[in-house]
């Protein structure tokens, strides 16, 4: 079973429904519910999903929301490590090298899938789109 990280963006684009995005978005997390691909988030994504979505809802349906995608993917640890590594690493973006190297400290994730390709131009794991991983899985 593969294992991927999945991006802020992708988990934005399935809560927030926006199209055309939401659909590959969907695809990704309902492969992780049926059992047939093994997703992570980071801790970061998920505080940063809890604010985004609070603008829109409640406290108790962003939880209720969340506490859902907590049954169907796992959480990828940012330790004291992947921080070192992130403030050392040549990302633009602080919260994309947080991701990287909590994937990386995770062996077994070989795929962040995102829709921001060019913030991950410098990490050593393979980054995809949504539309493009699920060719890859279908091929």
């Amino acid at each position: 079973m593969d294992k991927i990280l999945i991006d802020t963006d992708v988990i934005l684009d399935f809560f927030f429904d926006r199209k055309p995005f939401s659909e590959g978005a969907a695809q990704i997390l309902s492969l992780c519910e049926k059992g047939k691909l093994k997703g992570f988030v980071t801790p970061v994504l998920i505080s940063n999903v809890y604010f985004l979505l609070r603008k829109t809802a409640t406290h108790d349906k962003v939880i209720k929301s969340l506490k859902k995608l907590m049954d169907i993917v796992d959480v990828a640890i940012i330790d004291k490590g992947s921080i070192i590594a992130a403030l050392d690493a040549e990302f633009k973006d602080f919260e994309d090298a947080l991701q990287n190297f909590s994937a990386k400290n995770e062996r077994e994730i070989k795929v962040i899938v995102t829709r921001n390709i060019k913030d991950y131009k410098t990490s050593s794991l393979s980054v995809m789109t949504p539309e493009a991983y699920l060719k890859t899985i279908k091929a």
